[in-house]
């Protein structure tokens, strides 16, 4: 199962994309993930065709044009140097992004096409989750609340080198109401790992680890050990945690997206571990936290 669901920087390459994960790829039906690995002076041009997408600088700088809008990212040095401006893109749109260095896009197949926009750093709410060595910081540029889109959730996650985040082990496969309120979405999603010190691709670099387990009911079972770049998918069941070597922080970028009328992050804690959240009123959160904001001087 690790194998089908764990895969390494490099396997899913389809140029121009340095990474490539459509809905087909990953064998379900709404969310997605590219990566542009853009030298100086790079230019792409694409068509979105039935997905809304992000261009969102990992590590550079790019112009994006699309349906005549220019938008300016100003981007960042790295995922663990601030946080970062993006674009987003609707469905059944041309694009042109030029520039250089590393840009994720994000995608989930949409049915509203809505009008592209410009997303700055410094309305992207940072929120610093759970407390002591279950610290991590949670940049939540295209969360339900803080974005507007049709179907895709994105969201960024920065744990500091020791620590464990995803935690606890949660999922969100069935759809479920109780008491007029929303408590579990079916949602795919797709985790994109980065690791302080290492290049995607660094074989020899430092790495993390990231579990996913199921139930009875639905079966799963991974524990795979990613480097930057490397992505695991998560179709359905807990995942979590995922874990961040001693002297190294993580970044993952997840993506989400799911049949639901509503966008939501909706998710049930494993019953064996959801006690966890109580035990962090009695813990601070890391100090090292946060580890990024907006850049400095810009947006």
């Amino acid at each position: 199962m690790t194998g089908e669901l764990h895969l390494p920087w490099g396997t899913t390459a389809q140029p121009p994309w340095a990474l490539e994960l459509t809905p087909a790829r990953a064998g379900w039906t709404y969310a997605g993930l590219r990566v542009l690995d853009l030298p100086a002076g790079g230019v792409v041009t694409f068509a979105t065709g039935d997905e809304e997408m992000l261009v969102l600088p990992l590590a550079g700088a790019a112009t994006v044009r699309c349906d005549g809008l220019r938008m300016e990212l100003a981007g960042r040095a790295s995922v663990f140097a601030a946080v970062t401006d993006f674009a987003y893109l609707p469905r059944d749109a041309t694009v042109t992004v030029r520039g250089e260095g590393r840009f994720a896009l994000p995608s989930a197949r949409a049915t509203r096409r809505l009008s592209p926009r410009y997303g700055a750093a410094r309305d992207v709410p940072v929120e610093l989750r759970g407390a002591g060595p279950a610290s991590r910081q949670v940049n939540n540029f295209c969360a339900p609340e803080a974005f507007d889109c049709d179907r895709l959730v994105a969201v960024e996650v920065l744990t500091p080198g020791g620590n464990w985040s995803s935690y606890p082990p949660h999922k969100h496969e069935d759809d479920r109401v109780h008491d007029g309120g929303r408590v579990e979405a079916a949602l795919e999603e797709i985790y994109y790992f980065e690791v302080s010190g290492a290049a995607p691709g660094d074989g020899g670099g430092p790495v993390g680890y990231q579990r996913v387990y199921g139930t009875d009911r639905r079966p799963i079972d991974v524990l795979a050990e990613v480097g930057s770049g490397d992505l695991v998918l998560v179709p359905y069941g807990y995942h979590g945690p995922s874990m961040a070597p001693p002297g190294y922080h993580l970044y993952y970028l997840n993506v989400l997206a799911g049949p639901g009328p509503d966008r939501t992050m909706a998710c049930v804690d494993d019953p064996r571990h959801g006690w966890i959240r109580g035990s962090w009123a009695d813990q601070r959160v890391d100090p090292r936290l946060p580890l990024t904001g907006p850049a400095r001087g810009g947006d």
